[in-house]
């Protein structure tokens, strides 16, 4: 579909470079651009990610999905009562249960700094390892809970720690 006339005219009066023909024609390339001087074309760059970095943004989005669960689980009806009364969860909030529940909130934290810094075959099997118990951890919390919210985020939670089991797993490896 062609530009009508007036509109190309307003376009090419803002934009002097403005080309009609080229216009359709990235549109219907999907947004290709082509320079209309020497008609080569611009694609955008797709820059390689270490692995590095994805495994350590896959932890920070882990501790996201955690900490919006653990907010929104704070609504539930009679879970203020619930704290009141001193506990977390089905267990006795006393020093035992609330330092480990900090240490095992505290591990994906540190996994977003060691996922960059550690040397790779460290990296590797200390992701790998730590991702298998959080997967499980993921599934634990969900079973038996009635709140489609809670297992949603729980879902998603298994699906970040799958993805930090597999990109670890395929680790690139050098040529020696």
């Amino acid at each position: 579909m062609a530009l009508s006339k007036s509109m190309g005219f307003v376009i090419q009066a803002i934009v002097p470079e403005f080309d009609e023909k080229n216009f359709v024609l990235n549109k219907i390339i999907g947004g290709v651009n082509m320079n209309s001087e020497n008609k080569t074309a611009r694609i955008l760059e797709d820059v390689k990610v270490n692995i590095k970095i994805k495994l350590s943004a896959l932890w920070v989005v882990l501790m996201m999905l955690y900490i919006y669960a653990d907010i929104f689980y704070l609504y539930k009806p009679g879970q203020i009562e619930t704290i009141i009364a001193g506990l977390l969860g089905p267990f006795p909030a006393n020093q035992v249960s609330l330092l480990s529940a900090s240490i095992l909130l505290a591990i994906p934290a540190f996994m977003i700094f060691l996922s960059i810094s550690l040397k790779p075959t460290l990296n590797r099997w200390i992701n790998i390892t730590f991702a298998i118990l959080y997967t499980l951890v993921d599934i634990l919390n969900i079973l038996g809970e009635p709140w489609a919210f809670y297992i949603f985020y729980g879902l998603l939670e298994t699906v970040i720690t799958l993805l930090i089991i597999f990109t670890a797993w395929k680790w690139p490896r050098q040529d020696s």
